[in-house]
């Protein structure tokens, strides 16, 4: 039962990719907007001059694809992870550990770009911290995601009990 919910999780971390990629998507103007928004640092007072704001659409661009990509990779990491689990669910231990890596490297992308990406860029370098209107929906969002992300990652990282 320990390994159908490993699993289960695993599904769980694909779809929250695949769904927040087709609301990126679905919404794409506003996606772009909102990393524009947090470059050039509209919403803080006194960030637009602030010399790291910048509305480079390059920056912004990149920013972008970084989210979207990572979710989409994350998600088709962590559905091919879980395939591969459910193939071996009834093997070894051993065989199951060997099975996690694919999806484990999903939910690391995933952190990666919710920590990396949301916190140490967003809120540290372009100072989202400041503006109320990013703390709790995107700052919030991401701190949430990325640590049960990381919560689900660990989880299904340990070692399985041989017997």
């Amino acid at each position: 039962m320990l390994r159908i919910a490993k699993i289960a999780l695993m599904l769980s971390v694909c779809a929250w990719g695949l769904i927040t990629a087709l609301q990126n998507f679905l919404n794409w103007g506003e996606t772009v907007d909102a990393v524009a928004g947090a470059a050039a640092m509209g919403l803080i007072d006194g960030g637009a001059q602030s010399w790291q704001a910048t509305s480079n659409p390059v920056v912004v661009w990149a920013g972008v694809l970084f989210i979207v990509l990572s979710k989409l990779a994350t998600s088709g990491l962590c559905g091919y992870g879980a395939w591969q689990m459910w193939q071996v669910r009834n093997a070894d231990a051993g065989s199951f550990d060997a099975s996690k890596s694919t999806g484990l490297t999903g939910c690391a992308i995933a952190v990666l770009m919710l920590f990396g990406g949301f916190i140490v860029l967003g809120e540290s370098w372009y100072e989202m911290w400041r503006a109320e209107a990013y703390l709790g929906p995107v700052l919030g969002g991401a701190f949430r995601y990325g640590v049960f992300i990381g919560v689900i990652g660990v989880f299904v990282a340990q070692p399985e009990p041989c017997g």
